[in-house]
């Protein structure tokens, strides 16, 4: 792609994974001090900062570019906030980005970081009969391992997948995780293991359903020219596209947890998949196709959420990803490596970040810098994930 459209990832920053108990601004904070060092750039020629919103630590997660850029102390630099549940980290690199294309800075910091309540996201705001989040809870029992359930209810139903299948991811992840130092899991299992924890919502069970986290990731991006004068000598590391697209009426399956009908298709001819368009739209922003990749990193929120993804981003046909898994392809060493990070296996969900980290994970990889679990020879990572009723992202990085 040209140029032009193209921004620079000069650095990358991320506080590890874990159960803290301390206040986000501080994980948040420690991501973009990292972040800034990564990249040789002072706090004060940043002229945007990007927060990605947590929307359960109070006002200051509901504004959190001025909470950062308080914390790291004001300097009179724009900022913005973005809440898009899963996705928000995304949307905040996409509005980072925006300014910097637009003319309006040249360096940007974008900051996502959560402190999480022990167990599985509930709604939030008390009771909210109109709220479609409150809904599924309370007049469905759609817990979040509950539609995970449900999608890997229907994997098994349509294209054969196992029990055996689904451990298998979490296996494979919790090897990728092993070296990372960020990972807050950095166990081996095997799948005798998997399938012996407790049943949570079935056919998944307890170590095939990530954990709620605490964490905080950041990135330090810039313009092109601002990287030719300022960055490294070697290679540069660029965003190339970030897709935020919505679902299109009708779909061909329901996407969970919006279970309104007006999801439902009610033709095969209806195209593709809400989470097949976000990644299509990326390869399109982006001039690039799945052939092209050399690593993704998915928004594995249960093991069997990331076989759909292999399908989704382009790396299979429907109904082939457990054979890609079986031969090895999204191993290290495999064809395209899936969640060489670990994944969110072996991280838990720390929402506002975890888009962030994602691009982290990419970039590390693409300048070899991913100790104990580098993808050589990488040029090109994907990175995807699904946020609640029509959020969505897909960032594209290359070297």
């Amino acid at each position: 792609m040209p140029e032009s459209k193209k921004v620079a990832v000069l650095g990358a920053g991320m506080h590890p994974w874990g159960k803290w108990g301390r206040n986000f601004v501080e994980y948040g904070l420690a991501a973009a001090r990292d972040a800034l060092a990564d990249a040789g750039v002072a706090w004060t020629d940043v002229g945007f900062v990007s927060g990605a919103d947590t929307i359960r630590n109070g006002y200051p997660g509901f504004v959190s570019g001025a909470t950062f850029a308080q914390a790291l102390g004001w300097t009179g630099a724009r900022v913005a906030s973005s809440y898009a549940a899963c996705a928000s980290g995304a949307q905040a690199i996409n509005a980072a980005r925006a300014q910097i294309l637009a003319g309006l800075c040249d360096v940007a910091l974008v900051v996502g970081a959560d402190t999480t309540p022990k167990g599985f996201f509930a709604p939030v705001g008390g009771d909210r009969t109109d709220d479609p989040d409150w809904l599924r809870f309370h007049l469905l029992g759609a817990t979040n391992p509950t539609y995970f359930a449900l999608y890997a209810r229907r994997r098994m139903e349509l294209y054969g997948a196992t029990e055996e299948d689904f451990a298998a991811v979490k296996v494979k992840n919790a090897r990728h995780g092993l070296a990372n130092p960020n990972a807050r899991y950095r166990k081996e299992v095997t799948v005798a293991e998997v399938l012996a924890s407790p049943m949570v919502a079935d056919p998944l069970r307890l170590l095939e359903i990530c954990a709620t986290s605490d964490g905080g990731a950041a990135l330090v991006l810039t313009s092109m020219a601002y990287a030719r004068r300022h960055g490294p000598s070697g290679p540069l590391t660029t965003v190339d596209a970030v897709s935020t697209v919505t679902p299109r009426y009708p779909q061909t399956v329901i996407e969970m947890p919006n279970f309104a009908t007006d999801s439902a298709a009610t033709t095969a001819a209806a195209g593709p998949t809400f989470k097949q368009s976000v990644a299509q739209a990326a390869y399109e922003e982006a001039g690039i196709g799945p052939d092209d990749l050399d690593l993704a990193e998915v928004y594995d929120l249960s093991s069997a959420l990331e076989l759909d993804w292999y399908e989704d981003i382009g790396l299979c046909k429907e109904g082939e990803a457990e054979r890609l898994l079986r031969d090895g392809d999204t191993a290290l060493g495999g064809r395209v490596p899936v969640n060489p990070s670990g994944g969110l296996s072996s991280f838990g969900e720390a929402i506002p970040a975890q888009a962030i980290a994602q691009v982290c994970e990419v970039v590390w990889q693409l300048r070899g810098q991913a100790t104990g679990r580098q993808v050589e020879g990488a040029a090109v990572g994907i990175t995807a994930n699904q946020g609640l009723f029509g959020h969505g992202s897909s960032v594209i990085v290359s070297r």
